[in-house]
């Protein structure tokens, strides 16, 4: 008997246990079914949207059709030209080490700099004169004319054989100052200028004689202002009473009638008998001719 009694015992203990198991499994499953997870959408958010859309910079001030002017560039051809206009805005020589130091080149191989100043020495727009500082040698910019003061630009203008005026953007090419110095020669009488309607700048340059100037009286300028001049009607009023034709209308031209053609009709050409051998065979019979 006692051993029926502990057998009943331990499985009422396994029952509690277990019964205690499944009312914890259920309170779990209702929790979850209560509070269900969000699941995956195939439409991704608004807000998942902007942080995957790429920003994209500004491009208000892109010229697509030139590269970017970084100020520095890899190719060698690249250095040279930044070269040349460092030289073009210095306006003074310089040396290849000035010219390596701004281009932050004097760390590259030897070779790398020589190619650099053998091909400034060859180009059309440099200056190269080798016993420059010293015997190292200069650089400087060749521009279309070299003129840089208003004086070799008088004297340039008066040595020439003919009187060809000179492109003020060809001078400024190598004069920063060339806009300043021509007003100031216009104002003194030593200029002739010619301006753009559009921003009034110095557009072609020649050289002005003073000697040709003529004083003219002011009395005589008086008398000449104090001459009226006749209305536009009424001058063409009294050109065509005097047979002539105003300058403002065009004069009519007179077409000449053409005569109608008279059609004439060409003479019959006769044909002589050459048949002579058929004489006596062949008949005539011109008198049927009408």
């Amino acid at each position: 008997m006692s051993y029926l009694k502990n057998q009943i015992s331990a499985f009422k203990s396994e029952v509690t246990s277990s019964s205690s198991k499944i009312s914890n499994k259920r309170t779990a499953v209702a929790a979850t079914k209560s509070t269900p997870s969000p699941a995956p959408s195939s439409h991704p958010s608004i807000s998942s949207k902007q942080e995957l859309k790429r920003k994209r910079p500004d491009q208000s001030n892109v010229v697509y059709s030139q590269p970017a002017d970084t100020g520095t560039g890899k190719n060698i051809m690249t250095q040279v030209t930044y070269a040349i206009e460092h030289l073009k805005t210095k306006g003074t020589p310089l040396t290849l080490t000035d010219l390596l130091s701004y281009l932050s080149l004097q760390h590259r191989e030897d070779e790398y700099k020589r190619t650099i100043g053998t091909i400034l020495r060859s180009h059309d727009k440099v200056d190269y004169e080798n016993k420059g500082d010293g015997g190292e040698g200069t650089y400087s910019f060749r521009p279309v004319h070299n003129i840089r003061s208003g004086e070799r630009l008088l004297g340039h203008l008066q040595s020439q054989p003919t009187a060809q005026g000179l492109n003020v953007r060809e001078l400024r090419d190598g004069w920063p100052g060339a806009e300043e110095a021509i007003n100031k020669l216009e104002y003194e009488g030593k200029l002739l200028v010619t301006r753009n309607k559009k921003d009034n700048h110095a557009r072609m340059v020649w050289p002005n004689d003073p000697s040709l100037a003529v004083h003219i009286d002011e009395e005589f300028q008086a008398i000449w202002q104090k001459i009226k001049l006749p209305e536009a009607a009424a001058l063409a009023d009294d050109l065509e009473k005097a047979g002539l034709t105003p300058a403002n209308k065009s004069r009519g031209i007179r077409v000449k009638p053409k005569a109608p053609e008279k059609k004439t009709k060409k003479p019959r050409k006769g044909g002589k008998t050459t048949n002579l051998h058929m004489v006596g065979v062949l008949r005539d019979y011109s008198h049927l001719k009408k």
